[in-house]
């Protein structure tokens, strides 16, 4: 079960009219996947829509939807054991659960913001860094996009 405490932060990004739209998503959007995508598609936007959710500073959900397209990628599956988001995830995603050996095991669709700017190979970069916490893993998605200083305004990331 997620908390409203569990979540770090949950926000919905599309691009609309030129620039990068960033907005808060509530925690009632994060049961599962298919309620995600469902808030997701009721945004405009020119490329669909983009949730980014961390969870407590363990795991990061993407899901980008575009018409009725739905893409996933799940930064560890050894979560689905302790977190109802990232067991949906990992049963939209139908992957099996890896033996438990410690190690954060990535799963999903690594290009699903190819075409935004953050090619698939350097987001397996990003996840393969087993020194970066999920904000600093999305933080670097979002500046590779363009809406880096939103997102971290919106996290609580910038500087003061």
């Amino acid at each position: 079960m997620t908390h409203d405490d569990d979540v770090d932060f949950a926000l919905a990004v599309y691009h609309e009219g030129g620039s990068w739209q960033v907005q808060e998503l509530t925690h009632h959007h994060l049961v599962d996947v298919e309620t995600l995508s469902g808030a997701l598609r009721r945004l405009p936007g020119d490329f669909g829509a983009v949730g980014m959710v961390a969870i407590d500073e363990d795991f990061f959900v993407l899901v980008r939807v575009a018409g009725e397209s739905t893409r996933v990628l799940l930064s560890d599956v050894t979560a689905a054991d302790d977190w109802e988001l990232a067991g949906s995830a990992v049963d939209f995603l139908g992957v099996a659960m890896p033996e438990d050996d410690g190690a954060q095991v990535p799963a999903g669709d690594l290009a699903l913001l190819a075409d935004l700017g953050m090619p698939a190979g350097e987001l397996g970069e990003l996840l393969d860094d087993d020194e970066l916490y999920p904000d600093e893993i999305l933080s670097d998605i979002a500046d590779r996009l363009g809406f880096g200083e939103l997102f971290d305004d919106a996290v609580g990331l910038t500087n003061a």
